[in-house]
This record gives structure tokens, C-alpha cells and sequence, in this order.
């Protein structure tokens, strides 16, 4: 969900400009977390854990159209790693009510480990979730893995949208 449908980038660049003073360009942090930047920046991960923190972040471009289109051909089900961040469940239940209405609740999947998840398809940030997962696994494009060349990489929704459906015509 994090950095795959909601954009959690915008948070901590703000974050980050009211902790050090100054706004960071995307070059800045490419290649890792905005909070990996200083010795003490653990202070801005530290507000994941803060109530409310996930409640308010932008829809990344495209994706509601495309995960919309997506349910009309698929079994779409939404995961999300929540149980690290325990206020932010409820947070991210109301989000996707709020933007994705059109997923029904008993395709949300909230859970710690998502070496669990049996799927064809996972779409993740995150290399540590694709590693263990017995689909394909589809890396999104975020600053913290573009280093990562061990699978195959979508940088926006649109190319998602297109991954999918040039499968269904070929």
C-alpha cells in the first residue's frame, strides 16, 4: 500500500524541511529513505508510529483508475504491512474506504509478514517482501530500491496498467 498507492514521499519531505530547515530535491535522497539521511533522522521514522500519520497521504498518480480497471479483469486484493505501525490500521482502513471504495473490505489484507500472502502477482516496494513470495513479483519504483535490478520493475501505475494487459493480449 505504502509507496505503491499512497505516497508517503510528500510526508517526509515535510518532515524533514521542519527538522533540518531545508527541502530535499529528489537526488538528494535516490537511493535511499528520506529518514536514512542523518545519524538522528530516526526521530522522522519514528512518526510512523504516530496516530494519524497514514490517514492524509496523496493517491499515487493513476492508481485508482488503473487498480479500478484492474478488478474489472483480476481478484484484486490489497496488502499492507500494518501490524509494524499498530495506529496505523485504522488510518489506512478509512484511506482505502476514502480512495478505493470500489475494494471490498474482505479484499484488504492487513498483516505483518507478507511472506504469507499466496498470490500470482504481488506489487511492492519493497525488495524484503517480493524475496519470499512464490508469485511474480513486481518491484515499485521508489528512491529506497532503485538500486534494485532482481525483479522486474514498474515506475508508475500506467506501466502497471500496461504489465497486465499486454499479458491478456499476447
Amino acid at each position: 500500500m505504502d509507496e505503491v498507492i499512497a505516497d508517503v514521499t510528500p510526508k517526509f519531505l515535510d518532515l524533514y524541511e521542519e527538522a533540518y530547515g531545508r527541502r530535499l530535491e529528489p537526488g538528494d535522497f535516490w537511493g535511499k529513505k528520506i529518514y536514512d539521511l542523518h545519524e538522528d533522522a530516526y526521530v522522522l521514522r519514528d512518526r510512523l508510529h504516530d496516530k494519524g500519520f497514514f490517514r492524509d497521504l496523496p493517491v499515487m498518480p493513476d492508481s485508482q483508475e488503473v487498480v479500478r480497471r484492474l478488478c474489472e479483469d483480476y481478484d484484486v486484493f490489497i496488502t499492507t504491512a500494518a501490524m509494524e505501525f499498530r495506529s496505523s490500521f485504522e488510518d489506512k482502513f478509512d484511506w482505502l474506504a476514502d480512495h478505493f471504495p470500489f475494494i471490498h473490505w474482505k479484499n484488504i489484507v492487513f498483516c505483518g509478514d507478507k511472506s504469507i500472502i499466496k498470490a500470482d502477482y504481488m506489487i511492492d516496494d519493497h525488495v524484503k517482501n517480493l524475496l519470499n513470495f512464490d508469485g511474480k513479483g513486481l518491484l515499485f519504483t521508489a528512491s529506497h530500491n532503485a538500486e534494485e535490478t532482481r525483479f522486474t520493475r514498474v515506475n508508475n501505475w500506467r506501466e502497471v496498467e500496461g504489465f497486465f494487459y499486454e499479458r491478456m493480449r499476447g
